[in-house]
């Protein structure tokens, strides 16, 4: 039962979430020097799987508040990743990024924020009214399910029209584990 609620709750948000962000994303990513990638709580999480595929499938990827992150300059990408785009930890980061003439996209459940309107593009994940309260699927997961599931869609476009086989990605995942 509770996994068909997730399965359709998840499959309602994809279907109404633009289905060109795969490529538009995909060029954002091609286009930038360096990528950066910031969430918080469990949205960094979601940022974290997406760097490392993104590491994977051959970009330079680093993780905000890692402690080998370099400083982000013009030319870079910053995505963040927040359902509210109001995290105040966030805002930061993107007057940061803005300041030193990096680009930046948010990657939200809400089209309008603080982190949106300072950002060059904005990926709405589903449409806000999605987002009430959903039984079994507590304080954020809805949102963060959902952008997992478009940034994996995201790595698999980039994969397939790259046509980068999954052995070099294999050569590039971590072997100190």
């Amino acid at each position: 039962m509770h996994q068909q609620l997730v399965i359709e709750k998840i499959a309602s948000i994809l279907e109404v979430t633009d289905d060109t962000y795969d490529v538009k994303l995909t060029q954002l990513l091609d286009s930038a020097k360096r990528i950066f990638i910031a969430g918080a709580g469990r949205s960094k999480l979601v940022g974290n799987f997406f760097a490392m595929r993104l590491v994977h499938a051959g970009y330079d990827v680093s993780v905000v508040g890692e402690i080998v992150t370099p400083s982000i300059k013009a030319g870079d990408l910053l995505i963040i990743i927040s359902g509210s785009g109001e995290t105040e930890q966030l805002i930061a980061f993107t007057k940061s990024a803005k300041k030193v003439g990096a680009n930046i996209v948010l990657i939200s459940a809400k089209s309008e924020s603080t982190i949106g309107d300072m950002s060059d593009a904005v990926f709405q994940i589903g449409r806000s009214e999605q987002y009430g309260k959903v039984y079994g699927m507590p304080m954020g997961t809805v949102f963060e399910l959902s952008t997992l599931l478009f940034l994996e869609s995201t790595i698999s476009h980039v994969i397939h029209e790259k046509g980068i086989p999954e052995e070099i990605m294999r050569e590039r995942h971590a072997n100190l584990e």
